[in-house]
């Protein structure tokens, strides 16, 4: 999907706090919303209801991007090594089917992307790659408490111990890719 010359990416690593902290940080990326999709239950989900795990959601984020300054596949490839492709329905202490890594995308062109970016990364994990990759649903904006986490929230023990290193991470590997502002 394009808005003027940004495009939407949906995806799903885990927690959707470490997903956006990471996002919020790669130059090309306009921004990023935290929320729900993939689910079955009836009407807007919330957060109780997503962490039940009985609704079939997601946590995920939807990301604006410029692909003019950030290709897809250069998202995906973050996304793909800032978490646990590997894991079903996990992603470190988080265990259910909504912390499931997965894409959602919004063009044929997307899937494409999506699924010679998963065989591409497979052979470097010691375990098969698991990542869903569905076409997007609707997409529901978790409460606002949920949007920008992590800058709200740094010292918070979640964010200090499972976050910060994702950061560190992130920095690490991907520093050409990311915002000038971030050191």
């Amino acid at each position: 999907m394009t808005t003027n010359n940004f495009e939407l990416a949906t995806l799903g690593g885990g927690c959707f706090w470490c997903i956006e902290a990471i996002f919020q940080e790669v130059a090309g990326v306009e921004k990023v919303v935290s929320g729900y999709t993939g689910g079955n239950a009836p009407g807007k989900p919330t957060y109780r209801e997503v962490c039940s795990g009985l609704t079939g959601h997601a946590e995920v984020v939807q990301v604006t991007f410029d692909p003019s300054v950030i290709s897809y596949e250069d998202l995906l490839v973050i996304f793909m090594t800032s978490h646990d492709p590997t894991t079903l329905n996990r992603q470190g202490a988080d265990v259910g089917s909504q912390y499931r890594s997965v894409i959602y995308y919004h063009s044929e062109e997307q899937k494409k992307i999506a699924e010679e970016v998963t065989k591409q990364i497979d052979p470097y994990y010691e375990n098969p790659v698991v990542t869903e990759i569905s076409p997007i649903e609707t997409f529901y904006e978790a409460e606002d408490y949920h949007q920008d986490y992590y800058n709200n929230n740094q010292a918070q023990g979640y964010c200090s111990a499972v976050i910060t290193p994702k950061l560190a991470k992130l920095r690490k590997m991907h520093a050409d890719k990311l915002k000038k502002t971030v050191s």
